[in-house]
């Protein structure tokens, strides 16, 4: 790959962020137009400031506050980019929650919320973006996954368990898209990606445990992660698809 096609390969492409008002999200959505997308933010939250920063670097972007687990707003997602845009090239599904919790003291209220956010979320945004792939013969859909599916992390059963949905429906996806020119695969991030503080303004209890058995000793960052997404959205990246990058310093060796 010459080196102009990683840093300017996303040209007139159309790429759509979900979760991007803050973090990893508006991470990758500076990633990608640096690449030279136009970038469609979704998030729950005003994004009004990742759109500005955008533009004052010279790139297009237009945010829309959307509930992707409400099919209403998936669709008006998609409407907006063609709208905007003309067309859907990239889709990168950052929606995601998690809460540490002892699997005897998880309800299933707080079990049901999990897979929601981390798994309907994404069957409701692919099954709105897909028309307009399939129409164009191509598309990037890149899912978020977490490496607890790989480490087996304690307190975070219902969690891991969405994650690992997100995987198999990556695989299985991929095998059916990938006639249409669309490619389909998945990021396992670290912990230390998705940092928050928990209500008491503590970090995660985890956190702190799992640094020292990284092999690059210090917490993943949104760069590092928003450079392996805009590598999946290239053109240039047609041949993968239905795999799983995991991202987390080697804390994982998946």
């Amino acid at each position: 790959m010459k080196i102009e096609e990683f840093e300017r390969g996303l040209s007139d492409r159309v790429a759509i962020v979900t979760g991007a008002a803050i973090g990893n999200g508006r991470a990758f959505c500076e990633r990608l137009a640096e690449a030279g997308a136009k970038i469609v933010i979704a998030d729950i939250a005003d994004a009004t400031h990742v759109v500005d920063a955008i533009r004052s670097a010279g790139g297009e972007a237009v945010a829309i506050r959307a509930d992707c687990s409400n099919p209403d707003d998936a669709a008006t997602l998609a409407k907006t980019a063609t709208d905007h845009f003309g067309r859907i090239d990239i889709l990168v599904h950052n929606v995601g929650m998690y809460d540490e919790e002892p699997f005897e003291l998880i309800t299933f209220a707080q079990w049901k919320k999990v897979m929601e956010v981390n798994l309907d979320t994404l069957f409701l945004t692919v099954q709105a973006v897909l028309p307009a792939m399939k129409e164009n013969g191509f598309g990037r859909i890149i899912t978020l996954s977490s490496n607890t599916v790989w480490l087996g992390t304690p307190y975070l059963a219902h969690y891991a368990a969405a994650k690992m949905g997100v995987i198999g429906f990556t695989r299985s996806l991929a095998a059916e898209v990938g006639r249409y020119g669309i490619t389909v695969n998945a990021i396992s991030v670290g912990l230390t990606a998705t940092q928050k503080p928990d209500d008491s303004g503590r970090s995660s209890t985890i956190l702190p445990h799992i640094l020292p058995q990284q092999a690059v000793h210090r917490a993943d960052e949104p760069h590092d992660i928003a450079n392996v997404v805009a590598f999946l959205a290239l053109p240039a990246s047609g041949i993968i698809t239905g795999q799983t990058i995991n991202v987390d310093g080697g804390a994982a060796r998946h």
